[in-house]
């Protein structure tokens, strides 16, 4: 097998920023409030 065929690879993608870390809080807590409180149809 190639050295080059390795399970780990090395990704160098960039950190997301504070704000998108923010909004994909948000945007999580969002789906958890739908999902807690039965959304817009009360279920």
């Amino acid at each position: 097998m190639a050295p080059t065929t390795t399970s780990r690879r090395v990704r160098h993608t960039p950190r997301p920023s504070e704000s998108d870390r923010k909004n994909a809080a948000a945007a999580l807590q969002r789906a958890l409030d739908r999902r807690d409180n039965g959304g817009s149809t009360g279920h």
